[in-house]
C-alpha cells in the first residue's frame, strides 16, 4: 500500500507453508457470475510467481476451474484454494462459485476466511451492484468481516472507474459512503474508434507517484499536469476519510491545519491499514490480468499488498462457538500452533484415485500426519439445527496436502489459522470438527439456505441401481445445500437443489464421479382422498373350490372427518355376527386399502369408517378373508360417494425489495395463493407472508429468481392438506386413469 517496487517472492513451483498464524492470510473472493474472480485469482498468481504462465478462464486453464464439470462449463461451480506467498507470508485465495446456485460453496468459502475481496465487473455492473453480491456483503457486515472492493473490466468500452466507486459507494457504504473510497485511480491509454481504452497503470492517491504498466514492467512516474487536479481531489478525500476512522483525534486538526501536508504518509498508511483490518473502512482498487508476455497484471502488487499488511491475520479473528456434543457450552481455545486443537471440515470433495477429500481450517493448535482426532459432526442446513443425530469416531489423520489446482502438495503439519486437506478422513462431511482426542468439542454450524427445487431422479439401469444409493449419499454429504428425500407415498427418490444450474451440476456429478447414470423425472407432489359425505359399503368375500374355503361378510358405514383426523375405525358389531377375532382383520384390511387409496390411488385420510355388522363361517372364516372383506366393502363405499381430493397447502414467506411487492403479490394470487398479511423488513424490504398449494410452487425458486431479478428469496412449511378444485381434481383423475403414477 506504500507502492513499493516487488520482484516475485512467491514459491514459483511450489506451495508456501506458514509457521505462525500472523503468517497466514485468508482472503475469500466475492462477486457475481463473470465479474473476473477466477482470472483475479490467476493473475495474483502469477504476480506472486506461483505459476509461470497465467491460464485463460476460457481455455479452461485457470488453477482455480480445475474440475472437468468446471471447464466444460467455463463457470466455477466450487470452491478452490490457491495458496501463493508475498512479502514473507501465505496468502490463501478462495475462489467462490458466483452463480446464486452455488452460495453453498460461497457459504463454505466465508467460514474459511478472515477477510473478503469483492470483485465487481465495471462492464456488467455499470448501474448496479448484483443482488447476490449485495446480500454476501450485508452478509459480512454482520459478522464484521474486513473487505476490500476490485473494480474489474476497466479496458472495456463505455466504462468508468469513478461511476463504478460511485456506485459502489452508495451500495456498501450505508450510512457512511465516506467508507468507501479508492486508494488508486486508474490511468488509460488512447482510446480506439470502438470506445476501448486500455488500462495502463494506476495512480497512488497517498504517493502521488503514477505505476506505469504500458512497457510490460511496472514502473513508478510522475503525474501528468492534467492529473493534478482530479489527484487533489480524490487524496484530499481519501485522507479525510482516513483520519475520521483513525483512533487518533489529533489527527483531523493537523490535517485542517496544514492541509494533509503535515501528516507522514506512514502514519496514514498505518491508519489505514488498522481501519481496513477492523472492518470500517473498505478501499476500492483496479485490476486487470497480465498482458501477453508480461510478468504480472495491473494493480496486482497493490493488491497483495493490501492482503498482506491490511487484512488481519487468524489471531485477530473472534474463535468459533464451541459446544460439547452433548450441546453444552465450552470457551473457544485461542489461536495459538500450541493450544488444544480445533480445526473444521469446510468443504468435501471426492477424487476417484485419492477417495475423500477434505478441506480443513485449523482454527486452534497444529494438526500433524498420524494424530490421534475425534471427528464430531451434526451436519448443515437451512437454519444451522442438526437434520441428524450427532456422529462421532476417533481416527487418525493419514496423509495432509497443500492443494493447488489439480495438484496435491505434501505438507508436514498445518498450524492454527491456515488451511489444509486431509485424505480418507473416515465418513467426514461438510461442518464436521476436529478436536483433540479424548476431549471431544463441535463448532457451531453455520447457516446454509433451503434447497427448494425439487427433482425426482431414478436409476438409468439396474448397474446404477445397485450404485445409486451410495452415490447419493455421499454427493448430499460433500454439498450441504442439497437435500435427499425418499418420498414414500409417491415412492420417488427427490433430490432438492437450489436451482437448475445446481440441478444439472449434480446430476452431472453423478454421472462423472460416481459413474451412476440417472434420468430425471417430473416430481410428483402427494396427494390425499377423503369422503365428502356419508357412504355405506358391504364387503363380500365367499369362495369355495374344493377344500378349505373362505367366508367373511362385513357392513360398514363411512363418514368424514375434520382435517387432520387420520382414519378412525369404530366397532358397532352386535351380536356376534362378526367374531371378535376377526375384528381386527377388517380393521387392517380397512387401512390397508385407505393406504393405498381409491379413486385415483393417492392414501384415504380423514375418515370415520363403523363396522355395523357381518357374517362368519365356523370353518371358512379366517383372518386373511375378513381382511379382504373390509377393504372390499371401503371401495363399494367409495364407488357409492363423492371423493375428495386433498393437495397440500404450504406456509410461504417471500422477502423481497419494495419495489417487487406489486408483482409477487399478483403472482402469488395467480398460483391460487392467498396472501396473509405483509411485514416490513430492514433494507427497504418486506416480508410477503401466503399460503399456496404446493402443486403450484415446484418451480417457484426459479420463477422468484426471474420476477425479482434475483433479490428475492423464500422459505416454505407444510401448513395442511386442502380440497383441490374439482376441475383440477379430475384432469389428476384422468392422468391417472391414463396410467400416470399420480399428480
Amino acid at each position: 500500500m506504500g507502492e513499493k517496487t516487488h520482484a516475485h517472492p512467491g514459491a514459483a513451483g511450489g506451495v508456501p507453508a506458514a509457521g505462525h498464524p500472523s503468517d497466514v492470510r485468508n482472503v475469500v473472493l466475492v462477486g457475481h457470475s463473470g465479474s473476473g474472480k477466477t482470472t483475479l485469482v490467476e493473475a495474483l498468481a502469477l504476480t506472486a510467481g506461483a505459476v509461470n504462465r497465467a491460464g485463460r478462464v476460457e481455455d479452461g486453464a485457470t488453477v482455480s476451474d480445475h474440475d472437468e464439470i468446471e471447464r466444460r462449463r467455463r463457470r466455477s461451480v466450487h470452491l478452490s484454494l490457491v495458496p501463493v506467498a508475498w512479502d514473507g507470508r501465505k496468502v490463501n485465495l478462495l475462489d467462490t462459485p458466483g452463480y446464486a446456485d452455488f452460495v453453498g460453496e460461497l457459504r463454505a468459502g466465508l467460514r474459511a476466511a478472515d477477510a473478503a475481496l469483492f470483485v465487481v465487473s465495471a462492464a456488467q455492473e455499470s448501474e448496479s451492484v448484483a443482488a447476490t453480491t449485495r446480500a454476501v456483503w450485508e452478509e459480512c457486515a454482520l459478522v464484521g468481516m474486513p473487505r476490500a472492493i476490485v473494480v474489474t473490466h476497466l479496458d472495456t468500452a463505455r466504462t468508468s472507474f469513478e461511476e463504478m466507486t460511485r456506485i459502489c459507494a452508495e451500495t456498501f457504504g450505508g450510512d457512511d459512503p465516506d467508507a468507501v473510497l479508492p486508494l488508486y485511480l486508474p490511468v488509460l491509454g488512447p482510446e480506439a474508434a470502438d470506445g476501448h481504452a486500455p488500462l495502463t497503470g494506476l495512480t497512488g492517491l497517498l504517493t502521488r507517484r503514477v505505476l506505469d504498466y504500458s512497457s510490460g514492467e511496472r514502473a513508478e512516474l510522475p503525474p501528468a499536469p492534467d492529473q493534478e487536479e482530479p489527484l487533489a481531489e480524490a487524496r484530499d478525500r481519501l485522507i479525510e476519510g482516513i483520519i475520521a476512522e483513525s483512533e487518533d483525534e489529533s489527527l483531523m486538526d493537523r490535517y485542517l491545519d496544514s492541509g494533509g501536508d503535515s501528516i507522514d504518509i506512514s502514519t496514514l498508511i498505518a491508519d489505514l491499514e488498522r481501519a481496513v483490518a477492523r472492518g470500517t473502512f473498505f478501499p476500492v482498487l483496479a485490476a486487470a490480468p497480465a498482458a501477453e508476455g508480461a510478468r504480472q497484471g495491473i494493480g496486482t502488487v497493490e493488491l497483495l499488498e493490501l492482503v498482506t499488511r491490511g487484512f488481519p491475520t487468524p489471531l485477530e479473528r473472534t474463535p468459533p462457538t464451541v459446544t460439547t456434543p452433548s450441546g453444552e457450552p465450552r470457551t473457544a481455545p485461542a489461536c495459538a500452533p500450541e493450544g488444544p486443537l480445533l480445526a473444521e471440515v469446510v468443504k468435501t470433495s471426492s477424487d476417484p484415485y485419492a477417495g475423500r477429500i477434505s478441506l480443513v481450517r485449523v482454527f486452534s493448535g497444529t494438526l500433524r500426519p498420524d494424530d490421534a482426532v475425534h471427528l464430531c459432526g451434526h451436519g448443515l442446513d437451512a437454519a444451522g439445527r442438526a437434520p441428524h443425530p450427532c456422529h462421532e469416531a476417533e481416527l487418525r489423520v493419514t496423509a495432509l496436502t497443500t492443494p493447488f489446482g489439480r495438484q496435491q502438495h505434501p505438507a508436514d503439519r498445518c498450524v492454527a489459522g491456515d488451511l489444509v486437506c486431509v485424505g480418507r478422513l473416515g465418513e467426514a462431511e461438510t461442518g464436521d470438527t476436529l478436536s483433540a482426542s479424548g476431549d471431544p468439542v463441535l463448532i457451531e454450524p453455520w447457516s446454509t439456505p433451503d434447497p427448494l427445487l425439487p427433482t425426482a431422479v431414478k436409476a438409468h439401469g439396474k448397474a446404477d441401481e445397485d450404485k445409486l444409493s451410495h452415490a447419493l449419499a455421499r454427493l448430499v454429504a460433500e454439498d450441504p445445500t442439497l437435500r435427499l428425500e425418499q418420498n414414500p407415498d409417491t415412492r420417488q427418490v427427490v433430490l432438492w437443489c437450489l436451482g437448475e444450474a445446481h440441478q444439472e451440476v449434480a446430476l452431472e456429478r453423478l454421472r462423472s464421479r460416481f459413474g451412476v447414470r440417472v434420468d430425471a423425472e417430473p416430481h410428483r407432489v402427494a396427494l390425499r382422498e377423503t369422503f365428502g359425505g356419508r357412504a355405506a359399503g358391504r364387503g363380500r368375500h365367499v369362495k369355495q373350490s374344493g377344500g378349505h374355503g373362505q367366508f367373511a361378510i362385513c357392513e360398514i358405514e363411512v363418514e368424514p372427518l375434520p382435517a387432520g383426523s387420520g382414519i378412525e375405525f369404530v366397532d358397532r358389531v352386535v351380536g356376534g355376527s362378526v367374531p371378535r377375532q376377526f375384528i381386527p382383520s377388517v380393521e387392517k384390511g380397512v387401512r390397508a386399502q385407505a393406504a393405498r387409496g381409491l379413486a385415483s390411488g393417492h392414501p384415504l385420510v380423514d375418515v370415520r369408517v363403523t363396522l355395523l355388522d357381518g357374517k362368519a363361517h365356523s370353518v371358512d372364516s379366517s383372518d386373511a378373508a375378513f381382511q379382504t372383506a373390509g377393504a372390499l366393502a371401503l371401495r363399494e363405499a367409495a364407488a357409492e360417494a363423492r371423493i375428495q381430493l386433498l393437495e397440500p397447502v404450504c406456509e410461504v414467506a417471500v422477502l423481497v425489495p419494495d419495489d417487487y411487492v406489486g408483482p409477487v403479490m399478483s403472482d402469488l394470487s395467480g398460483r391460487r395463493g392467498r396472501v396473509v398479511g405483509t411485514e416490513q423488513s430492514p433494507g427497504g424490504r418486506t416480508l410477503v407472508r401466503a399460503e399456496v398449494p404446493e402443486t403450484e410452487i415446484g418451480r417457484y425458486a426459479l420463477d422468484l429468481r426471474s420476477l425479482t431479478h434475483g433479490t428475492g428469496r423464500f422459505d416454505r412449511t407444510h401448513a395442511r392438506f386442502e380440497a383441490m378444485p374439482p376441475q383440477l381434481a379430475e384432469r389428476v383423475r384422468a392422468e391417472r386413469g391414463n396410467g400416470s403414477p399420480g399428480a
